[in-house]
């Protein structure tokens, strides 16, 4: 699970902005003709378009590890100190979270022997606390070792799709929202998983359907994106490793505001005091 503020630091403004194509319509004695095919890939994509999908994964790495090159934190470790044990990979697994003990479950299973399988005695131990008991002194070392094997990146993007991205995203497309509504949601996942605690997943949505609807239940878009960050900021202040809203306030509500709703680029936005661009 993503822990913010990976190198602690303070998440600065967040600026995004994005041209919508005008909405085209037809002369009302005009015979009807089928979309182009140009006009129906473009309805049909989500957040699970590769394209957008390695965005989504720039924009979360600009926050998490100051940098848009998000394929170089397969070997990324650290105990940030946030209670969660170490902290590693492509989406934050924590080793006192379940999801890094899960991973290198399923890596285990694919390649047994692998260089992190003596260590699963420990990372059930582990589990639920912040100790390295048992992962100390080599655990990290060997970490960055696997991270060049490619069943162990394999691993990674199968446990970060299995747990988070995919239930974010099949979630969105249910609830009737683009690109950007598939995006919020599989930010507030990775932080705060989808389990039965109020600042779950789950439970930021059920928030927000105390106060809006999604577009598949007739409201409105906007309206809908707004009650759900609303209710992510309130789940983020909960926790005071999470109560620096700005990743938020400054960058998915700014989108919100400028009605950019398929998470078009050029992006161009701030995190820490950098900038980042993507074209």
């Amino acid at each position: 699970m993503f822990t913010p503020h990976r190198k602690r630091l303070a998440v600065s403004a967040v600026l995004g902005a994005a041209l919508l194509a005008a909405p085209v319509t037809a002369h009302a004695t005009a015979a009807p003709t089928a979309p182009t095919a140009a006009v129906q890939v473009s309805a049909a994509v989500g957040l699970d378009d590769p394209v957008k999908k390695d965005i989504a994964m720039q924009i979360v790495s600009s926050a998490e590890n100051s940098s848009l090159n998000w394929k170089a934190q397969y070997k990324y470790i650290e105990d940030i100190d946030d209670g969660r044990g170490y902290t590693a990979g492509i989406i934050g697994f924590c080793s006192g979270t379940h999801d890094m003990l899960e991973l290198v479950e399923y890596y285990t299973d694919i390649k047994p022997g692998n260089v992190l399988a003596k260590y699963l005695p420990a990372l059930r131990k582990v589990d639920g606390s912040d100790s390295h008991s048992g992962l100390d002194p080599n655990f990290t070392k060997d970490w960055v070792k696997a991270a060049s094997d490619s069943d162990f990146k394999k691993a990674q993007g199968h446990e970060r799709d299995r747990v988070y991205f995919n239930p974010a995203v099949n979630q969105g497309k249910s609830d009737g929202v683009g690109v950007l509504g598939q995006f919020t949601y599989y930010d507030a996942i990775v932080m705060h998983g989808d389990g039965t605690d109020s600042t779950s997943f789950r439970n930021i949505r059920k928030r927000a359907l105390s106060k809006a609807k999604p577009p598949a239940q007739g409201g409105n878009e906007t309206t809908w994106l707004n009650a759900f960050l609303d209710a992510r900021v309130w789940a983020m202040k909960q926790e005071e490793a999470h109560s620096d809203t700005s990743r938020v306030d400054t960058a998915q509500r700014v989108w919100v505001k400028k009605g950019n709703l398929n998470l078009n680029t050029p992006l161009d936005w701030k995190v820490y005091g950098d900038p980042f661009h993507i074209g």
